[in-house]
Formats: structure tokens, sequence, C-alpha cells
């Protein structure tokens, strides 16, 4: 009986150790994801492509910048946008 409340007691400990790994790997997945990447930003006119640039940021924030880059002079559109 005594034997059988260990191994039970040992089972549990074991499977708290797994949860706190998956917890532990969970967080670091996270962090890595939400990191500042490079973003190849494109502009075109008229579907060529006149230049590109690249941005080291979290995506939303490439995005909004490579945005910025929009343009219309004289009825020439410039569209930019994350490649």
């Amino acid at each position: 009986m005594r034997s059988r409340i260990i191994d039970i007691f040992e089972q549990l400990l074991k499977i708290q150790r797994m949860k706190k790994a998956l917890l532990v790997f969970g967080l670091g997945l996270f962090l890595l994801a939400s990191c500042k990447k490079d973003y190849t930003c494109a502009c075109k006119i008229d579907g060529q492509t006149v230049s590109t640039i690249t941005i080291n940021d979290t995506k939303k924030n490439a995005t909004a910048t490579c945005d910025d880059n929009d343009a219309n002079i004289l009825g020439v559109v410039q569209d930019c946008s994350i490649q």
C-alpha cells in the first residue's frame, strides 16, 4: 500500500515538472514570435518595383513604416507594401 502511494506521488511530481517545462517552452516561443525581424518593403509604380528597403522591426511596425512611403505625386501613384 505504501509503495503504491509513493508511486502515485512520484507520477504527480513528473506531471508537475512536465507542466512547468511546457509553460517555459510556450513563454519562450511567444517571446521569440514578437521579436524584431527583417522585412522587405517594395515600392511599385504602375506594377514595376522602383525601390526596396529592409526594415528591422515587428511586423506591425514594419508594415506601418512601409505604408508611410506610399505617395501620389501629380497623379503618379507609388504603392509600398511588405513582401
